[in-house]
């Protein structure tokens, strides 16, 4: 499938690039109940080629969640788990040698795929979360001197207990700063688990999204006919300067020590455009920036000591920013 789209990504039919992903959110419904914020942040991170980081207590369908997204794609996935005792050459595949030819031959790790699901990435050591630096920024695997490229397209999903957790090891600033969002899963409502074990009553398994109705809705020619319109989704001066206006403020703030990079204001500004062309605009406008900034900068900024002992927390910071800094008109 490949629409010809207006500014907007329209064609007039159901078939468009736009109603794909709507589609899309709507088939991850089938399989995981009351998480709409994080399924949208997910086709966002499609649509802006960036990764995502869910994070969330133990039991609340994170990697349902990415599961349930890769079963509605016609795409390669595959999941790793992080595990204290996991190599780097367990992500990236290493050379082995071929008894039979007497040569090395290079063996492709699971990081070779389109949707990577990193599951538990933080109760791995630092050496091996690195080992996801290159793919992820890159999007290459360099061993032995040999870059690799991965296919198109790439997106690494990754799952993490919340850093209080027994066992886990925190995510250093650099590996962070490269995923697009950071989506927090929150325990449901009463009524979401109602819900939940309501449908577990009447057979659902989570093992088994196909007998639950999730099908393929979307591929990589609908993810790349979303992109292109995305890229030309209109972004004034005005708004340029107001997610700039944003990202110096964290640098500024009194509870900060790490404000937000270029780097993630320029994320910010990529987020925002998708989000502006998922709800069928072809412009940008402030409440598009102010929908996505708590994802895309809640993991870009490092709160003072003093600051966490008070209460205070990431979002917190961000949202009195949001606040004080002067909207466009």
């Amino acid at each position: 499938m490949d629409p010809t789209t207006d500014n907007a990504g329209n064609t007039g039919g159901p078939g468009t690039a736009r109603a794909s992903l709507e589609a899309l959110r709507a088939e991850i419904a089938k399989a995981v109940v009351g998480q709409d914020p994080a399924v949208t942040g997910l086709v966002v991170a499609l649509l802006c080629r960036g990764h995502v980081l869910l994070e969330g207590v133990p039991g609340v369908a994170k990697t349902l969640l990415v599961r349930a997204l890769a079963s509605a794609l016609e795409l390669d996935t595959k999941r790793v788990q992080f595990t204290p005792d996991l190599m780097p050459s367990d992500v990236t595949g290493s050379l082995v040698y071929d008894t039979r030819t007497a040569q090395f031959s290079f063996q492709e790790g699971p990081v070779f795929t389109n949707l990577l699901l990193a599951d538990e990435i933080n109760r791995t050591p630092p050496k091996t979360q690195s080992s996801l630096l290159e793919a992820m920024e890159e999007r290459q695997v360099t061993v032995d001197g040999t870059p690799r490229p991965l296919p198109e397209p790439f997106l690494v999903a990754a799952t993490q207990n919340p850093v209080e957790y027994e066992g886990t090891y925190p995510l250093p600033e650099a590996q962070l700063d490269r995923f697009l969002v950071k989506l927090t899963i929150p325990l449901p409502s009463r009524q979401d688990e109602i819900d939940v074990l309501t449908r577990h009553a009447s057979g659902f398994n989570p093992r088994d999204l196909r007998a639950a109705g999730v099908r393929p809705v979307a591929g990589p020619a609908d993810l790349e006919a979303a992109r292109a319109a995305v890229a030309k989704t209109t972004v004034s001066p005005e708004i340029t300067a107001y997610v700039v206006d944003i990202c110096r403020s964290t640098r500024e703030s009194p509870s900060l020590t790490l404000g937000v990079s270029p780097r993630g204001a320029t994320a910010l500004l990529a987020t925002s455009r998708a989000w502006a062309w998922l709800t069928g605009r072809d412009y940008v406008i402030p409440d598009d920036v102010k929908a996505l900034a708590l994802p895309t900068l809640r993991h870009r900024v490092q709160l003072r000591p003093e600051a966490e002992m008070e209460g205070v927390t990431a979002d917190s910071v961000i949202t009195a920013i949001l606040a004080h800094v002067p909207v466009p008109r």
